[in-house]
């Protein structure tokens, strides 16, 4: 979730623009006739369906179960009502209407930042400047969703094309030396700074210090040098992708030598009497887990772990590239620069407490387990003095675990209980237990949605206020995103009232398009909510997924167990921007340290498996018997037999990333191959990996997540603490436990980036040692290790 190139733009957070370089290779071409939904008949403010929580519970399970049968009423053709609700987009060619009005509001904005002289004017500078962020994130946001997400060609080019006009005067602002000028001169002001609530200071210091990372008050020179450096950071960062490849391709060998292939691979990859393995690829993954010849074994690990002499070229230009950018804006190095801004950890050496630390903790873990796999091997070859090697790990994990499933013998029966439908029903049960929030599905007007198979869901509070809407397109079909992911279409923000009277004199000029209030049109006719006088930008959230399709009509689609704990992740993020309804849009939802966005989505994978959780929906689909829940205890057992190894290999890595990133890449002799082989040889348990290989070739997440990469293992760690503390492990039904939920939402999630993580944090769990931050905070949530050894009774030492 982090950006995945480098520089991220100044007005955009991390999150707007992290598919920005990679959508253009993933275009892909379709049929204008799949455009949107056509539904019609209807007015523009639907009703809700069914009157009671009961009645529309019924209906959101069977809306997914019978995705391509059972929908809302098609009412024929009518006229569009615009994507979202977007009165603009009611055709391909509003979108340069809509980028082109949100253009000119901006420019005025920045007239009057840039006039701004009176304390009265200085106190508005933030305001101002996160109303700039939200109009330029109006457009990125939607038109970058909708270029990766809709079926129809016209408005991926359309979509494009706005988010090309307003990335571009994106870049303008961040040459101008103006808006930071004026921003630290409202922040050298006590009495401009002491009418600012606390939600107002943590966005003026998150543009401080977006404008410290852009360089922008460096002499001009050296500010275009920056923008040459980030171009080129871009390029080589795309090109180390992209070009990735292994020094030797495939592997080719008698077929005798491959005994233990799985059959029908081994087939497929047999010609006459010899087989080869693609070195890249599920084919290597495969052997390395079955064939019984060690010899085999490590000449597909050599060959899987040495990346060509281009690749690494390709990466330490990038990475000396970036070392040089950093400098260039005054940071030790570019871990300095980006742990700086929107990171808990803050510094490169809390980023090494942290996984010092966790090691430590792991350790024990690590050890018992290739211990294990040692005395298989042993056992296996009759040779009680061998020593385990690195291409034997793979092998010996699957033996043990083909031995645990041996003994249950029992076909796979968890889908049955999943239907997409039941699941959907599951988390609205869930939400509602915890934070007093349900799904209710609501009728899309004409062209509201991009496809058929995309079902609105209005997330409404106990109260009967509407607090966020989520779209929810969760089939497989051809051409489409690939991956599940959460797109915040619509960040919360409150509307002001000058904004409302802007809108209403747009209205009266005709200069527009037709609204029903002014309210209505200040956010281009998405929706909105009124409370106590304040008119608020209501959450919008599109929820994308891949699930297969039911090949049978007379049954729903199923989900198998992980493309629930999948759904329940993604939820995770949709959640938390639901809930963190701030005033200001640079906060809100999942714009926090980007090493805490994980943690309520992470969190979310506790509860899929939690066994009160699943008896609230998992039954039968046809029986409507519940789920026997050892069917689910044991795919866990399974999946974290080995957990110890699996936290060291991202331990190594992240520490890779760390000496990648650190001072130490500027130098001439700077040499990745030998850091890395430096850091195995160690911090490394168990064989050390052969001289020969230099795998950081095939770390692809150097380029998209660089310097950050500690943060999956920081918010798994973090993710199990708050299930134990908070939610006592789900035991005595603390799983689905308003008070429990009422603790998270009320320290944690409603506060998305308006407050110091670590304050969410240490009230959250209830322990003083987190409030300061520092490298000791980060060490102590290392200490506390991803696996529970010591079980609760010592979860506070």
């Amino acid at each position: 979730m982090l950006n995945p190139n480098g520089r991220r733009g100044l007005w955009v957070c991390t999150r707007c623009i992290r598919h920005a370089v990679e959508s253009p290779q993933r275009r892909w071409q379709s049929i204008s006739s799949a455009a949107s939904l056509p539904n019609t008949g209807f007015t523009d403010r639907p009703v809700l369906h069914g009157s009671s929580p009961r009645h529309d519970d019924s209906v959101l399970r069977s809306l997914f179960d019978a995705p391509s049968g059972r929908s809302f009423p098609d009412f024929g053709l009518k006229s569009s009502k615009g994507l979202f609700k977007n009165r603009y987009l009611t055709s391909p060619e509003g979108f340069s209407v809509f980028a082109q009005k949100n253009l000119d509001k901006a420019t005025r904005i920045v007239r009057r930042v840039l006039k701004a002289s009176t304390i009265r004017e200085y106190q508005a500078i933030v305001r101002d400047l996160d109303r700039l962020s939200d109009l330029l994130c109006r457009v990125l946001d939607l038109s970058d969703f909708v270029r990766m997400t809709h079926p129809d060609v016209r408005f991926q080019e359309a979509a494009t094309g706005a988010w090309s006009m307003v990335y571009q005067y994106m870049n303008q602002l961040n040459t101008m030396t103006g808006l930071n000028d004026q921003l630290s001169a409202a922040l050298a002001q006590p009495e401009v700074t002491s009418s600012w609530s606390e939600e107002e200071k943590s966005v003026a210091e998150l543009l401080r210090l977006d404008f410290m990372k852009s360089a922008v008050n460096l002499p001009k020179k050296s500010r275009d040098r920056f923008v040459d450096l980030s171009s080129r950071i871009s390029e080589t960062g795309s090109a180390f992708v992209q070009g990735m490849e292994p020094e030797r391709k495939e592997v080719t060998l008698p077929s005798h030598r491959f005994y233990g292939l799985y059959p029908s691979l081994a087939a497929a990859l047999k010609v006459r009497s010899q087989i080869t393995v693609p070195t890249m690829g599920s084919e290597a993954a495969a052997a390395l887990q079955s064939v019984y010849d060690e010899e085999t074994r490590k000449e597909l690990y050599l060959a899987q772990r040495r990346a060509s002499k281009q690749t690494i070229m390709w990466l330490e230009s990038m990475l000396k590239l970036r070392a040089e950018l950093s400098s260039l804006a005054g940071f030790q190095s570019h871990g300095h620069m980006a742990l700086k801004d929107r990171m808990m950890a803050k510094s490169p050496a809390s980023v090494m407490q942290f996984l010092l630390a966790l090691r430590n903790h792991n350790k024990p873990i690590i050890e018992s387990e290739l211990q294990e796999l040692t005395q298989k091997k042993r056992e296996r070859l009759s040779a009680p003095d061998l020593l385990l090697q690195p291409w034997d790990r793979d092998f010996y994990m699957e033996k043990i675990r083909t031995d645990m499933r041996t003994r249950v013998r029992h076909d796979d029966q968890l889908p049955a209980y999943f239907s997409v439908g039941t699941v959907m029903q599951g988390l609205s049960h869930l939400f509602d237990r915890l934070y007093g929030i349900r799904f209710v599905p609501r009728e899309s007007l004409p062209g509201e949605t991009w496809h058929p198979d995309v079902k609105r869901l209005d997330v409404v509070a106990d109260s009967g206020e509407q607090v966020a809407v989520l779209y929810c397109d969760l089939f497989y079909r051809p051409q489409k995103f690939p991956n599940p992911a959460h797109f915040t279409v619509r960040c919360s923000r409150e509307i002001l009232p000058y904004e409302i009277e802007e809108a209403s004199a747009e209205m009266a000029s005709g200069d527009c398009p037709q609204f029903d209030s002014p309210e209505q049109a200040a956010n281009d006719g998405m929706e909105t909510s009124t409370r106590d006088g304040v008119t608020s930008q209501l959450p919008t959230i599109a929820l994308v997924c891949d699930f297969p399709k039911s090949e049978n009509s007379r049954e729903p689609a199923f989900l198998s167990f992980h493309s629930v704990e999948t759904l329940f992740h993604e939820m995770g993020h949709a959640i938390h921007s639901v809930l963190a309804r701030t005033s200001f849009q640079n906060v809100s939802g999942t714009r926090c340290a980007t090493d805490f966005a994980e943690l309520p989505s992470t969190l979310m994978e506790h509860f899929a498996a939690d066994p009160t959780v699943l008896s609230l929906f998992a039954r039968h689909w046809k029986t409507d018997k519940p789920l026997p829940y050892e069917l689910v205890a044991e795919r866990i057992r399974l999946s974290k037999r080995f957990e110890g190894i699996d936290t060291e290999h991202q331990i190594l890595l992240a520490m890779v990333d760390q000496a990648y990133h650190s001072p130490e890449v500027a130098s001439a002799s700077f040499d990745s191959t030998h850091v890395f082989h430096d850091i195995q040889s160690r911090f490394a348990h168990g064989p050390k990996e052969p001289k020969e290989s230099c795998w950081q070739g095939f770390f692809g997440h150097l380029h998209s997540y660089g310097s950050t990469y500690y943060s999956y293992l920081f918010d798994r760690v973090l993710a199990e603490r708050v299930w134990h503390i908070v939610f006592r492990a789900g035991e005595n039904g603390g799983a689905i436990s308003r008070e429990n939920g009422e603790r998270l939402k009320e320290n944690l999630l409603k506060w998305g980036g308006g407050r110091d993580p670590w304050t969410c944090l240490a009230e959250t769990l209830g322990d003083d040692r987190l409030a300061p931050g520092d490298e000791n905070s980060m060490a102590l949530v290392g200490s506390w290790g991803i696996k529970d050894n010591t079980r609760r009774s010592k979860l506070r030492d």
